[in-house]
């Protein structure tokens, strides 16, 4: 995509997914996933039919491809679920399954249970950080052609500054674009001072912070 824009662009997988299968959740209302990564664990946990909350249109959409019928997102972070979820649904309904990562969920889950709905937090995937820049990355770092990073999750932004520690590169040079508050204030400890934060956590929001790419004569 950023490169059809016209950017030069080099990737990182700064987490390495280790996807959970989970046995089969019975007598539940509904499902909540915070992260396209639950997807997998989403498929074996629960009938197509039961409805799904997502929170964010992209997660929603890849829940929709893999066949659940009623996909709602929320178009927004953990937060903007919660609220999604007060609004549409009763702790009557029955047991809500908040699929999530290893350490990630425990706030959205209290902030539900404190409202009286019953949630069941699994552990859906575990996450690793990288601990090394690829090789191309690396070289385009060290020779100046990177100059603008795009981050997607807090998590990612510890791993990425981790691991740009170890190179001697310095952090100061670069600019980031943050999805979000969290992620701003990660890659801020790490010492990149200009940090751009997406209006909303999206992909759109993403790419209108990191406006339009340079032109050719100016790579």
């Amino acid at each position: 995509m950023l490169e059809e824009l016209g950017w030069r662009c080099w990737g990182m997988e700064s987490l390495v997914i280790a996807p959970r299968t989970l046995s089969a959740q019975r007598g539940i209302a509904g499902v909540l996933i915070t992260s396209s990564q639950s997807i997998p664990a989403l498929s074996s946990a629960v009938a197509h039919d039961i409805p799904v909350y997502a929170v964010g249109d992209a997660t929603a959409d890849r829940v929709k491809k893999q066949g659940f019928q009623t996909v709602i997102s929320a178009s927004g972070n953990a937060a903007k679920l919660a609220e999604l979820v007060t609004e549409r649904l009763s702790p009557a309904s029955g047991p809500l399954l908040l699929l999530s990562g290893e350490h990630q969920g425990v706030e959205l889950a209290g902030t539900l249970r404190a409202s009286g709905f019953r949630i069941r937090r699994r552990v859906a995937y575990t996450t690793a950080p990288a601990t090394t820049l690829p090789p191309d990355a690396l070289a385009a770092l060290r020779d100046g052609q990177i100059e603008t990073v795009m981050v997607f999750s807090a998590a990612s932004a510890r791993a990425f500054c981790a691991a740009l520690a170890q190179t001697g590169c310095a952090a100061g040079s670069l600019r980031a674009i943050a999805i979000s508050q969290n992620t701003m204030k990660e890659l801020r400890k790490a010492g990149i001072q200009t940090v751009l934060t997406a209006q909303s956590p999206d992909m759109a929001a993403m790419l209108d912070r990191l406006g339009p790419a340079p032109s050719p004569s100016s790579h």
